[in-house]
């Protein structure tokens, strides 16, 4: 018995001596994603008590920001205030968005199916509460909700990314866009496609990595494009399964130039 006391505590003195150098409270992923959800009901929900909601909400991001917010108090508290501000403005870019989502997609039946069933409008949804965050300096709390609406939809939205209103995304799984990642009005997103950066080195931190994509672009499922001087003109298509590092001229439509040859075999 004296044996195994031994070893626990000596396990316990090694793991503590390795967690020195944190401070991580891993209680915030739960809060922000209690969070997250919250503020997805108080918005869209219309049986939500906003008044009783916001103040659900306050308290939550005080929480969060006892553990996350790395200024005084009075600075974390004015952050919610100028969130708070920025919520009817997100809603009604939410709306566009799901106005969008109904007129291009044969199969959705309603608004209501939209707000409730989508992924892609629960992610981009998301995305837009996060980047408020983002632009906050709540970067902690902003990729966290960005990695739970990952985690829930398969769609990777980095909060920094330039998102204008309306945006589509059909099906969603797959998705990654990064986070200087600029998308104008009316482009819509297939499965899979990846709006990438060409290199992963940490001295591009503070430049410009990712792609632009204008307006009225349709860029198709499985479509990888990378780079941060990649712009992808106005009123393009981008076919499935392509790779693309240059810019695309306005106007073109771009495709796979494989060749799929089908043979039927003859049955004996």
């Amino acid at each position: 018995m004296n044996f195994i006391i031994v070893i626990k505590n000596r396990t316990i003195q090694t793991i503590s001596a390795l967690k020195s150098h944190s401070s991580i409270n891993y209680g915030i992923k739960t809060m922000t994603e209690a969070f997250t959800e919250k503020l997805f009901y108080t918005l869209f929900d219309s049986n939500a008590s906003l008044d009783q909601s916001i103040d659900e909400l306050e308290k939550l991001f005080k929480d969060i920001s006892k553990i996350s917010c790395k200024k005084p108090d009075t600075l974390c508290d004015e952050i919610w205030n100028q969130f708070l501000e920025k919520l009817p403005f997100v809603l009604e870019n939410l709306n566009q968005d799901a106005a969008f989502i109904l007129e291009n997609d044969p199969a959705s039946n309603s608004i209501e199916e939209v707000y409730l069933a989508y992924p892609g409008f629960y992610a981009i949804a998301i995305y837009r509460l996060s980047h408020e965050l983002y632009l906050l300096n709540m970067l902690l709390l902003s990729r966290l909700m960005s990695e739970y609406a990952h985690r829930i939809t398969g769609t990777d939205i980095h909060a920094g990314a330039e998102i204008a209103s309306p945006f589509f995304i059909d099906h969603a799984t797959g998705i990654v866009i990064g986070e200087t990642t600029v998308i104008e009005k009316n482009v819509k997103l297939y499965q899979g496609v990846t709006l990438g950066a060409l290199s992963v080195s940490k001295d591009l931190k503070s430049t410009k990595r990712h792609p632009t994509v204008e307006k009225n672009v349709c860029i198709y499922a499985n479509a990888t494009i990378l780079g941060g001087n990649t712009t992808i003109g106005k009123n393009s298509i981008i076919g499935g399964n392509t790779w693309i590092t240059k810019s695309i001229p306005e106007k073109s439509i771009v495709t796979n130039t494989t060749i799929t040859e089908v043979k039927i075999k003859e049955l004996k």
